[in-house]
């Protein structure tokens, strides 16, 4: 019976270290969520991400109103996200495609946004 309780222990722990693993793979994160009103304007999103400076992934971001949910990447270093403009709001409108903008670019420029912890790059 102890060694039932100590092999169960030990799956446990070594679950709950993979489960860790995977959380951290994609840290910083590639990709965030944005949120479109109908005529191509950026509208913050409500994510629930981790209180940790390590840890910057987010869990779930929801969109209010009738804003469309997007998936966009994060810019990389070196790389700064497009500014506003009425022609950038429209070509990022017509380039959602299945609700994610990852790898479209505008004017040769990736469309992206900037790292949600800027100051720690």
């Amino acid at each position: 019976m102890k060694t039932l309780f100590v092999a169960t222990i030990a799956v446990l722990t070594l679950s709950a270290g993979a489960a860790a693993a995977r959380a951290l793979s994609d840290n910083p994160p590639t990709a965030t969520t944005i949120c479109l009103e109908a005529g191509g304007q950026q509208r913050a999103a409500v994510c629930k991400a981790h209180a940790s400076r390590l840890d910057a992934t987010e869990d779930i971001c929801q969109c209010g109103g009738a804003a469309q949910r997007v998936t966009i990447a994060v810019c990389p270093a070196g790389v700064s996200a497009p500014g506003e403009s009425a022609a950038y709001e429209q070509a990022r409108l017509k380039a959602v495609s299945h609700g994610s903008l990852v790898g479209a670019t505008w004017q040769g420029q990736p469309m992206c946004v900037a790292p949600r912890n800027r100051g720690d790059r």
